[in-house]
């Protein structure tokens, strides 16, 4: 009897022992999930085997990604694209309303999916286009980096490495877009590019430090998701938290994108194909095909990525282009310019085409581009609400517009408005122009990579801040080298992330002219002369990516150094700007004086040689000139929709 009460009380113990191992397990488990997951969701994650709330409705900022997901975490696996068939789906979160700089409003959710085999999947949704992301890996890591991005900010440094890449949602469109049953490959084992698509001469100057490998990128968002730190401030947030920062995209990354996009199209096929597109198509192997025979002796070869390709194009283009401008629009909206000011290459965009007799037809069946005739600045002074932070009624309008043009016309349709363009430049031009209006060719001053200019489709249209409207060119040119004593010269106000530590690091460099705004002078006299004086002109970003000091540089013969991370310069389909300007990150600003110094006076002159060359693309004339800007802004379009072209 004793034996079996000392047996039964020994199992009891030992019974005992193990509840107490399973409780302290259970209490660890929960304690390591406490500092992995938001705080809120610990519980449901561990236990529902359902859709649960992720946290809830969180705003943090897109900055254009509508097709790519934002780098989180120390995330480095390299990701792959599966169907993910009988899955459960465990978590889920929504981003809604971010008005970053563009004001875009997007709605993006988030699901991680549960597989067969105990793995987990992230999949990525964005509802303005339909488009879908799917990243194997854990939503544990995931959801981690997102609670713990605030602490990433503070540090100010950019996460590990994540790959991203866009996979079409539309049954069959991976096989137009270059995927088949896999993902876009990486960009070095791409098929080879013809040697005609290359660049005629190595890129000179492109300063990027800290670079890391490029893994695989989306096809239309551009863009590059590296390991980089940044010493930069963080960019304005309108009260909202942001994700960390992505790595800029630098200019190198440019120029693979461009070749990517000029040799893998994935447009759209035209319902019915026209004599237009055949003739586009005719155009495309002609300009493939240039040899030195198309040369011209006007031109300079250094500052074209192919000079040969560039004449035969603008010939082309000269020959037979014909644009079909819509009627409809009420002024001053539409039909009405704007021809002074910081907006003004839009104004005379649209005066010039409107008036021009060879380029228009008024006969939309044998045009090969149709022009939407609106100006992004007099939609702002027309209907944005003061004070109200809000452009949802502009980009409404816009839309209702495009909207009333399918409905008319069937010319729309025929190629999901891939034929159709724009001009626009005005900051918030991205916003105004999304929705169905992302499919159309958009030259846009606000060439930014990030809030969703896509290389190879759109064009960057120089910012030109005219004076005068009747004398456009007054002050061209600038001192011989031998008269410039000063190395850089800057002025303007000190908003955005990168001029006030541009001020910070060299406002008293006695080599460098580095001001605040300069007090006024007519004529804008006191400005001007220090340009013309200087060897470099710093193009340093504010709010927005762009800044009329590109141009202002050119014309006042002084180097542009460009400080603007993810900014397209103007033209960049046929002009090698690191032949005659300056590229350096906003993280290398430190450094600026060091790497001017650097670059030989050799090298020096041939860059300011290079600015001479160009200038003519930058002028505006009352009576269009051949290679002028209206003639470039509108080979621009013209060369990427043939490029473009898609007739499988």
């Amino acid at each position: 009897m004793d034996h079996g009460f000392r047996f039964i009380w020994k199992n009891l113990i030992e019974t005992r022992r193990l509840l107490w191992i399973m409780v302290l397990t259970f209490a660890a488990v929960l304690l390591v999930q406490f500092f992995e997951l938001p705080r809120d969701n610990v519980l449901s994650s561990l236990l529902s085997a359902g859709k649960v709330a992720f946290f809830g409705k969180r705003n943090f900022p897109d900055k254009g990604l509508s097709s790519s997901l934002g780098t989180v975490g120390n995330i480095t696996n390299t990701y792959t694209i599966q169907e993910i068939p009988n899955s459960a789906k465990i978590l889920n979160l929504t981003k809604e309303e971010y008005e970053g700089n563009e004001g875009e409003d997007e709605r993006t959710k988030f699901d991680c999916v549960l597989k067969k085999n105990g793995s987990i999947h992230i999949e990525f949704t964005s509802a303005n286009n339909g488009s879908s992301l799917r990243d194997s890996g854990k939503c544990r890591d995931f959801e981690r980096a997102i609670s713990s991005r605030n602490a990433t900010e503070k540090n100010d440094t950019s996460p590990g490495n994540i790959q991203t890449q866009h996979v079409p949602s539309t049954p069959g469109q991976n096989e137009s877009s270059g995927c088949a049953s896999e993902c876009l490959p990486a960009f070095s084992s791409l098929s080879p590019v013809s040697p005609t698509k290359l660049d005629s001469v190595t890129p000179v100057i492109s300063v990027e430090t800290n670079r890391s490998p490029v893994l695989k990128m989306p096809l239309e968002s551009n863009i590059s998701i590296e390991n980089n730190n940044s010493s930069m401030a963080p960019s304005r947030t309108h009260g909202k938290s942001e994700m960390p920062k992505l790595a800029p995209v630098t200019i190198s990354k440019m120029n693979v994108l461009l070749l990517h996009s000029h040799s893998f199209s994935n447009s759209t096929p035209p319902q019915q194909i026209s004599t237009g597109d055949k003739e586009l198509l005719h155009a495309k192997l002609e300009i493939e095909n240039a040899s030195s025979i198309d040369a011209d002796s006007g031109l300079y070869g250094p500052v074209y990525r192919n000079i040969f390709m560039f004449k035969r194009s603008y010939d082309l283009m000269d020959k037979m282009l014909r644009v079909y401008i819509y009627k409809e629009g009420e002024k001053p909206i539409f039909h009405e310019s704007i021809l002074e000011g910081i907006y003004a290459s839009e104004g005379w965009f649209l005066k010039l085409l409107e008036s021009n007799k060879q380029f228009v037809t008024e006969d939309p069946t044998e045009a090969h581009l149709f022009y939407i005739p609106f100006s992004s600045r007099l939609l702002e002074l027309s209907l944005y609400v003061r004070n109200s932070h809000s452009r949802k009624n502009l980009i409404d309008y816009m839309q209702n517009y495009v909207e009333m043009l399918i409905q008319k016309y069937s010319f729309w349709n025929r190629t999901n408005g891939e034929d159709h363009f724009l001009a626009a430049c005005h900051d918030w031009a991205p916003a105004e122009t999304r929705g169905r209006m992302l499919s159309c060719l958009r030259a846009l001053c606000n060439a930014d990579i990030k809030t969703g200019f896509v290389i190879g489709k759109d064009v960057s249209l120089p910012t030109v801040n005219v004076q005068s409207a009747k004398n456009p060119l007054k002050d061209i040119g600038g001192e011989p080298a031998i008269k410039r004593p000063i190395l850089a010269f800057f002025a303007g106000y000190m908003h955005g992330r990168a001029r006030p530590i541009l001020l910070k690091h060299w406002g008293k460099d006695p080599d460098m002219r580095i001001f605040n705004r300069l007090p006024h002078v007519k004529g804008n006299k006191n400005y001007i002369e220090y340009m013309k004086s200087s060897k470099y002109c710093i193009c340093a970003r504010g709010f927005a990516v762009h800044s009329p000091r590109v141009v202002e540089s050119i014309f006042f013969e002084c180097v542009p150094v460009i400080i603007s991370d993810n900014y397209v310069p103007p033209f960049f389909e046929v002009l090698n700007w690191e032949s005659f300007a300056v590229f350096i990150l906003e993280k290398d600003i430190p450094n600026l004086k060091n790497i001017l110094l650097s670059i030989p006076d050799e090298k020096y002159l041939e860059m300011l040689n290079g600015v001479k060359q160009v200038q003519k693309h930058f002028f505006w004339h009352a009576e269009p000139v051949k290679y002028d800007l209206f003639h470039m802004t509108l080979h621009s379009v013209w060369y990427n929709r043939v490029f473009r072209l898609n007739l499988a």
